[in-house]
């Protein structure tokens, strides 16, 4: 509010009446006790400038009609939607024009042309407030009835039962029913006024009107009934903008409660252990918009609370870098929120995970390509996987990536049904020059050849950007591979990062690859081509690419590729020839044997050897048995040992494997940090000799899976 000049200028107003008065009184809390004292302020101006003989803070009879009347005219114009109105409305509630010109700080004519509107409109929303308050306060069923009135109710609607004709009994009765008039409000034209309802019901803020209102019903059940009321609202229908508005009634209200447990909970920084209510995240949600620091990351998951709970924790997606949402509970209302906070100025949001959302239909895909559209939008990272994308939907992306092409950077579609269709619609894109995508994540997308034509096309019309592509566990196949080999050899090509894993090649692949790579070496450092049937001659072919001195490569995964001990030989002879470089080596499910692994090995102990992958070993699914656990526990005792993670899973391991770990650590026990022994059959006497080694701070053990 603070933002809004004529709130500025109320606020002035009443700071300088209640400073300059003999006795000052408590300064206001609430807007409602702002506006109240405003109000106060205009009648004692009024008396000041035009005389009376009644003292200026007291309200006559006359002052009382004429407030009620622009009360009325307040309200009626304010159910209509209507923020001006001409001489024919004033008379119509009774008023003269003369009359209205002495409250010059409240109702103003513009344009002079007989058009009338209050100064601001959180005036008239006030003095709408006032006039229905005194209409409650006056049992005036006719106008309350026809205010509250609910046509046509939904019986499947949640508001069933909340929303009715039958009459009001009770002041906490009618502040509910208010309340959820305003929530179905399509537009929010009557939040402040129900706002400004929930504080007249204060006797503090009755006491400030001066006998305006008749001070009934505002006894503390009845208080603490509405307070109730408040905090068990259920909103699942409702915008989660509009859902905050049930907070600011009970802030209205100068119930702290709620606001000083967030506060308490935001200091404690443990999102995961307090479960939090849906008023809770309401609050949450408008301390987290209004605070001056901008949001790291918003993870709905990561709070304790329902699924109605996550949706009023939406809006704060306005002050976050990355908001992350996944499952399928959102609605149309809740996605205008994010596309809001994408076009907001300025936008914060930088990354958007909405991974796993089944909620993602065709109309919500356009929505949020339309806010991408939008210059404000500075969105570098957009992750869709798992989301059922239509070729509908990448079509609507594809469009606003031409149009807005310049921020995003990665671009996470893995795990749709694509196919080629829509890959050949999203290379529209990767073509325009203005294009800086430098992450294409494709995987379990339903490809062929056929895309990997579009790709290469379009890289290489564009190459030195791209430096992350996965395409894994799609049917490319090597005559695919062979396409896209053609953008690995330009010499603008900046690809760091290659994964085809599960990709249907064989040798033929390998050879394509090897000889791009030859031609363009200075890059690319991470590869993996696991789940290929490449074959001991296939990895024959790589490592001829490995042994080159230009090789650079840091990471290869070779993991299910059919491989033997002969490929350890070929792998081994590469290492020897290129050490400087390699950091990561996996060559996990393929039936390399003892004598395989030992030809490895020789490449290992050579002195220039940079491999790291010594910090995690994985020997999962091996018959290594106790005695072979026993050897390697020599390993572990050795002073110069940095291993941090150890897997043993499915080793055909027992309890006395247990004993020689836990004796290997407690005379080494610094460095490992992970190990996983599940699978296994230890028994409740192994396990609690590691056990003992986790609970103990004086070893360095943290994770122990079993």
């Amino acid at each position: 509010m603070c933002l809004i000049p004529v709130f500025c200028w109320i606020t002035a107003i009443v700071l300088e009446d209640m400073m300059t008065r003999d006795q000052r009184g408590e300064l206001p809390q609430t807007l409602t006790d702002l506006y109240s004292h405003f109000l106060r302020v205009q009648i004692k101006r009024k008396k000041q400038k035009y005389g009376g003989k009644q003292r200026p803070e007291e309200l006559t009879e006359a002052d009382k009609e004429l407030l009620l009347k622009l009360g009325r005219l307040a309200f009626e114009h304010l159910e209509k939607g209507n923020i001006m109105f001409y001489s024919e409305d004033l008379e119509r509630c009774g008023l003269d024009v003369s009359e209205v010109s002495v409250y010059s700080g409240v109702c103003t004519e513009i344009f002079k042309r007989e058009i009338y509107c209050f100064v601001h409109l959180s005036i008239q929303e006030f003095l709408a407030a006032v006039y229905m308050f005194h209409r409650y306060t006056r049992k005036d069923t006719v106008v309350i009835n026809q205010f509250l009135k609910y046509s046509k109710p939904n019986p499947f609607s949640r508001f069933a039962g909340l929303l009715n004709n039958d009459p009001v009994t009770s002041l906490d009765d009618f502040l509910r029913r208010a309340l959820m008039k305003s929530l179905k409000s399509e537009n929010g034209h009557l939040d402040l006024f129900v706002r400004f309802l929930h504080g007249l019901s204060l006797e503090s803020n009755q006491r400030i009107l001066g006998g305006l209102l008749d001070q009934r019903d505002s006894h503390p059940e009845t208080i603490q009934k509405v307070l109730n009321n408040l905090k068990e609202v259920n909103s699942d229908e409702i915008s989660p903008d509009r859902s905050i508005n049930i907070f600011h009634c009970l802030m209205e209200m100068k119930d702290q409660s709620i606001h000083q447990e967030i506060q308490e909970f935001l200091k404690s920084g443990k999102k995961s252990e307090r479960e939090l209510s849906v008023i809770h995240c309401s609050a949450l949600a408008y301390l987290l918009q209004m605070s001056e620091e901008v949001l790291d990351e918003l993870n709905l998951l990561q709070y304790n609370t329902s699924e109605e709970g996550r949706r009023r924790l939406i809006p704060a997606v306005r002050n976050c870098r990355k908001f992350q949402l996944s499952g399928s509970f959102l609605s149309t209302s809740h996605w205008e929120v994010v596309a809001s906070a994408m076009t907001s100025n300025p936008s914060h949001l930088r990354e958007l995970d909405l991974s796993r959302n089944q909620s993602l239909t065709d109309a919500v895909v356009k929505l949020l390509s339309s806010a991408m559209m939008h210059p404000n939008c500075r969105l570098e990272t957009l992750r869709l996987s798992h989301c059922s994308l239509s070729e509908i939907s990448c079509d609507s992306l594809a469009s606003v990536l031409r149009s807005n092409p310049s921020h995003l950077r990665v671009l996470e579609l893995s795990f749709n049904q694509l196919k080629d269709p829509a890959v050949k619609q999203l290379c529209g894109f990767l073509q325009d020059p203005l294009c800086k995508l430098e992450t294409l994540r494709l995987s379990h997308c339903s490809l062929s050849e056929t895309s990997c034509g579009s790709l290469a096309s379009a890289l290489r019309s564009n190459p030195s950007h791209l430096r992350v592509l996965d395409l894994s566990q799609n049917q490319l196949k090597d005559p695919g591979v062979k396409r896209l080999c053609g953008f690995l050899q330009d010499p603008l090509c900046k690809l760091e990062t290659l994964s085809l894993s599960g990709c249907s090649l064989s040798k033929t692949s390998c050879d394509s690859v090897a000889s791009a790579l030859r031609s363009n070496l200075s890059h690319l450092r991470v590869l993996d081509l696991s789940q290929n049937q490449l074959k001991d001659p296939g990895v024959k072919l790589l490592c001829g690419f490995l042994q080159d001195p230009l090789c650079e490569l840091e990471t290869l995964s070779l993991w299910d590729c059919s491989l033997s001990k002969t490929s350890c030989d070929s792998v081994a002879s590469a290492l020897k020839s290129n050490l400087s470089h390699l950091r990561v080596l996996d060559l996990s499910f393929n039936t390399l044997q003892d004598s395989g692994v030992k030809q490895l090995c020789s490449g290992l102990e050579s002195p220039n050897c940079k491999l790291e992958t010594l910090r995690e070993l994985d020997l999962s699914r091996n018959q290594l048995k106790d005695p072979g656990v026993k050897l390697l526990c020599g390993f572990l005792q050795d002073p110069n040992c940095r291993l941090e993670t150890l897997r043993l899973s499915g080793c055909s391991l027992s309890e006395i494997s247990c004993g020689s770990l836990a004796s290997a650590l407690r005379s080494n026990p610094s460095h490992l940090r992970e190990l996983d022994l599940g699978g296994n059959q230890l028994k409740d006497s192994g396990v609690k000799l590691l056990s003992d080694l986790l609970e103990n701070p004086h070893y360095g053990l943290e994770t122990l899976r079993r």
